[in-house]
């Protein structure tokens, strides 16, 4: 969940700034409509139909996203990689300007790139059944596998130290020693329950440190609606490469079951609501596993449960955070909007702990199927 600025998002780009916008594009006809479109809450994005297709015109965020050319970068390295190897991979490249350009500054209005709409494409919101969740595991699986020769180095940082569990937990250990005495002493409850987990981060920094967890090309944003599905729900291709850094598997498996387990979001205040659904964890386990499962390591499969700890520990620890900090970052609808997202996690974190032992046999019959040397830690 990235920090959304709603003054930059509501600047408003007048119809003369998005036909000078468009002035910059040969489309393949004259243009009959531009409308707002999507529901995103940190890049502006417009629906631009001509007389026979149909395009995406975004604006890139420039306060949460400070470089946005370093965005096109990774966008258009990673499009001539599968270009050369995968052409048959469905990569949705920005469209190219007049003057051969994928990203366009438009004086102090910031920078905009379009993409050509994937006719019969759809996306989801909420998650409607266990296969979508596999289908969208598996197409996330796929977009890492295919770059697995992909040199990561050419990779720049668009959003540094975005799922750094341990800046995380030093960021919220600051806002302890900060805080006001009240909202200490409201969340106290949760304060002490968040730190009974805080194993997740000694895990994660022996993660980082060990070999067999290898860095690769990594979503770094998982949810439903960054996947593109056709009319028969299967996954076509991943969408919005904004995140997209070198990284490690427990982001994106672990962010699809932060978002993907619970029938209840993440604020949801009803915390009998919250469950972890079994079939969807197997559905994520078996689309991932799908593509991935030659590109893991064995000591790596180990962790499948332990990616849904650690990403919903590090939002738990971000909403305290931030209600700690006076809701600096998220902001909040009202006072206690950010610890109830707090304790909506660690809702969430128990039960999948609670569950753990029995989902980790789960993923070892699976990973049985493609190897019958693999032990349970």
């Amino acid at each position: 969940m990235l920090k959304f600025d709603f003054t930059y998002f509501f600047t408003r780009i007048t119809s003369q700034m998005l036909t000078e916008l468009l002035s910059h594009f040969t489309l393949d006809s004259a243009v009959t409509a531009t409308v707002a479109f999507g529901n995103g809450l940190i890049n502006s994005t417009w629906l631009v139909t001509t007389q026979n297709k149909k395009y995406i015109l975004q604006r890139i965020n420039e306060n949460v996203f400070t470089e946005p050319t370093s965005i096109d970068d990774n966008i258009n390295a990673i499009n001539q990689f599968l270009s050369v190897y995968f052409p048959a991979y469905l990569f949705t490249a920005p469209v190219l300007s007049n003057n051969n350009k994928s990203l366009i500054k438009l004086g102090n209005n910031g920078s905009f790139r379009m993409f050509e709409f994937v006719a019969g494409s759809k996306t989801y919101t909420v998650l409607e059944n266990p296969q979508l969740a596999y289908e969208a595991a598996k197409q996330f699986g796929r977009f890492t596998k295919l770059l697995s020769g992909f040199n990561i180095e050419q990779l720049k940082i668009t959003l540094p130290d975005f799922h750094n569990l341990a800046l995380r937990y030093q960021q919220y250990i600051r806002a302890l020693e900060t805080c006001t005495q009240e909202r200490l002493a409201t969340a106290k409850d949760t304060i002490d329950a968040l730190q009974q987990h805080y194993n997740i981060v000694e895990t994660f920094n022996a993660i980082i440190k060990n070999p067999s967890f290898k860095k690769r090309v990594t979503h770094h944003d998982t949810k439903i609606s960054n996947v593109l599905f056709n009319e028969n729900c299967e996954g076509i291709c991943v969408i919005d490469l904004d995140t997209v850094m070198p990284g490690f598997f427990i982001s994106d498996v672990g962010d699809m079951m932060r978002t993907y387990l619970s029938p209840a979001g993440e604020e949801e205040t009803d915390y009998q609501k919250i469950n972890v659904r079994e079939d969807y964890f197997d559905a994520i386990v078996q689309g991932y596993l799908s593509e991935m499962q030659q590109e893991l390591s064995m000591e790596e499969k180990q962790y499948f449960v332990y990616a849904g700890k650690f990403m919903i520990y590090m939002q738990a620890l971000r909403f305290i955070t931030d209600y700690l900090n006076k809701d600096i970052y998220y902001g909040a609808n009202y006072e206690l909007h950010n610890l109830h997202r707090a304790i909506n996690q660690l809702t969430l974190l128990n039960i999948l702990t609670h569950k753990e032992d029995g989902l980790n046999k789960r993923v070892a019959g699976f990973i049985t199927l493609y190897n019958k040397d693999f032990i349970l830690p």
